[in-house]
């Protein structure tokens, strides 16, 4: 099954080649990523791939934050092209590390573009908080300020998932309106309070129902651990909680691995004194109808902040991009939807919300048009 999904985006991607010829350049660059990101080898693909690729190296860095330093890694390419990129993770205890954040900053990164990858530690311990606009917008300067890597002194913000609202958030900070090119939202929330909403209860903004996955409730949970166990189960709490959310990543990689950190996280629960052992086990057994209540009025308060939402925070004057899985079950598509209504007033948006894409990749099969509004969004945003 998965040899004819690739053949069928194979011929999608074929017929975008003509048309891409005919447009231009640029058409090229944004095919050649999407090529890239859909990891298509061998015919025309790769011979596309081998002609508009520029080899790159990539070194580790610590960078300066208002918080203390961070650890980031730089991407390079020797024949650098466009604005240097600032991409950012979503919560994820790999970090820089996470196979899906490299293999982007690969592919941006062998089309020409610097980018850099910071590592907030909050990200690393699942945590949402107001440093992490903080963290992007101290990265971001330390960029502009490097002639060498940013030329005009703008840079690019991309962010996935969490990190794709805080990017929006960091670039309408006064210190880096003017040195903002464009910022992409892949994936990420307009309003914190509204996405955490839908994770407890299941329902959207306009009153439909979708069925939420666990991972973003059990990340809710880990974030107001202290609002519903006493303060010595804390810590013991929320490291069985990374536990079962590392298992979770495992299961896209090794399925042996994966199984024996499920069952650690069970064994941990064990351990747990009441009521963490309870909350342990709804975590365990993916059990969100019986977390969703328990953590909704927790999970407004703790969204509360301004600063942690786009929607409630000073607009960019940047473009902004949002790109959003059509059928996303962690943050809803219609985030992006709502996003963008709240920014146009303030500045240019381009939205797609397309089935290409789960939540944050791409990895879906499509129809030509599907494939061929995912070039185009690329496209314009690469020549910003």
């Amino acid at each position: 099954m998965r040899r004819i999904i690739r053949i069928l985006v194979l011929g999608c991607l074929g017929a975008g080649l003509l048309v891409a010829l005919a447009m231009g350049p640029a058409w090229l660059d944004g095919l050649a990523l999407v090529v890239r990101a859909a990891g298509l080898q061998g015919g025309w693909a790769r011979s596309l791939d081998q002609w508009q690729a520029v080899p790159f190296e990539v070194s580790e860095l610590l960078l300066p934050s208002r918080y203390g330093p961070i650890r980031a890694r730089i991407y390079k390419p020797l024949k650098a092209r466009g604005h240097p990129v600032v991409l950012t993770s979503g919560v994820h205890a790999d970090g820089i590390d996470e196979p899906r954040l490299v293999k982007l900053a690969n592919d941006l990164a062998a089309g020409g573009q610097v980018v850099l990858t910071p590592e907030p530690t909050d990200l690393l311990r699942y945590e949402i908080t107001p440093r992490l606009p903080d963290i992007i917008e101290d990265t971001a300067l330390w960029l502009t300020a490097r002639k060498d890597l940013a030329p005009d002194g703008k840079v690019s913000l991309f962010g996935i998932s969490f990190s794709g609202g805080l990017s929006i958030v960091a670039a309408g900070k006064p210190g880096l309106r003017d040195k903002v090119a464009v910022v992409l939202s892949l994936g990420g929330h307009g309003e914190l309070s509204r996405v955490l909403s839908f994770l407890c209860t299941g329902v959207l903004p306009d009153g439909r129902k979708l069925k939420p996955h666990d991972y973003g409730v059990v990340v809710i949970l880990l974030n107001v651990a202290d609002q519903l166990v006493p303060a010595e189960q804390v810590e013991p709490l929320r490291k069985a909680i990374r536990t079962f959310l590392r298992a979770s990543h495992l299961t896209l990689s090794d399925a042996k691995r994966a199984e024996e950190t499920f069952e650690e996280a069970r064994r941990m629960q064990g351990l747990l004194p009441e009521p963490a052992s309870t909350l342990m086990g709804y975590v365990n057994t993916r059990d969100v109808a019986s977390l969703g209540p328990l953590l909704l009025p927790h999970a407004r308060a703790f969204a509360a902040d301004p600063s942690v939402s786009p929607e409630l925070s000073p607009p960019p004057s940047a473009p902004v991009y949002l790109l959003h899985g059509a059928d996303d079950t962690v943050i809803p598509a219609i985030e992006a939807s709502l996003l963008a209504q709240a920014l146009r007033p303030h500045t240019r948006v381009r939205l797609l919300a397309t089935p290409l894409i789960t939540h944050a990749e791409v990895d879906r099969s499509a129809h030509f048009g599907d494939i061929w509004n995912l070039v185009s969004f690329w496209t314009h945003l690469l020549e910003e």
